[in-house]
C-alpha cells in the first residue's frame, strides 16, 4: 500500500501530537505540584507611591507644598536632567518636543505662543500655580486627560517639591512661595 506525501505528513503530525500528549500525561502522573504556604520571593513595591495615589484619590493634601521651604533647587536641577530631553529652560530658548519652561511658575497654561499644546491644556485656562504643577508632575495624564506629554510622572513627593523649587528659580522675578 502506497501513501501520498500529504497522508504521510498527516500521520507524522498525528503521531507527534499523540506522543506529546502521552508524555504530558505521564509527567503529570509522576510529578506532583507542591504549593508553598508563603511565596519563595517577594516582589518589592514602592509603598510610598501607592499611598500617595491613595491619598490623591481621596482628595487629601500630599504635603508637597509644605516641603517647598525645605528642598534645594540644586536637587531639582539634578532631577530635571531627564526633562531636558524634551524641554529647554533658557530665557527665550527654543521649544523642543515640549515647551520652554522658563518662567513656568505663574505663567498662563498653554502660554507659549510658538508651541502647539494639546487641546486639553488650551481649554484648561488659568495659570501654573505651585499646586497645579505638583498635580501635573505627579501624573500628567490624570491632571490633563489627553495631554501630549508622555512622561509618567514623578511619584515621590520630595522629588516633585525639588523640581518645583528649581522651576521657580527659572525666572527674572521668582514667585513667592505659598
Amino acid at each position: 500500500m502506497q501513501f501520498s506525501i500529504i497522508e504521510k505528513s498527516g500521520f507524522g503530525i498525528a503521531i507527534a501530537v499523540l506522543a506529546l500528549l502521552t508524555c504530558h500525561l505521564i509527567g503529570e502522573a509522576l510529578v506532583t505540584e507542591e504549593r508553598l504556604a508563603n511565596p519563595s520571593y517577594l516582589v518589592a513595591t514602592d509603598s510610598s507611591s501607592e499611598s500617595q495615589e491613595t491619598d490623591r484619590a481621596k482628595g487629601e493634601d500630599n504635603n508637597t507644598l509644605a516641603l517647598l521651604d525645605s528642598v534645594e533647587p540644586e536637587r531639582g536641577q539634578k532631577l530635571f536632567k531627564k526633562c531636558k530631553a524634551c524641554h529647554s529652560v533658557q530665557k527665550g530658548g527654543k521649544n523642543g518636543i515640549g515647551p520652554n519652561l522658563w518662567d513656568i511658575v505663574g505663567r498662563k497654561k498653554a502660554g507659549v505662543s510658538a508651541y502647539q499644546y494639546s487641546d486639553v491644556l488650551k481649554d484648561m485656562g488659568g495659570d501654573w500655580s505651585f499646586s497645579d504643577l505638583d498635580l501635573f508632575l505627579a501624573d500628567p495624564k490624570a491632571f490633563a486627560k489627553g495631554t501630549k506629554m508622555s512622561f509618567r510622572g514623578v511619584r515621590k513627593t520630595d522629588d516633585r517639591a525639588a523640581l518645583i523649587i528649581y522651576l521657580r528659580t527659572l525666572s527674572d522675578a521668582p514667585k513667592t512661595l505659598p
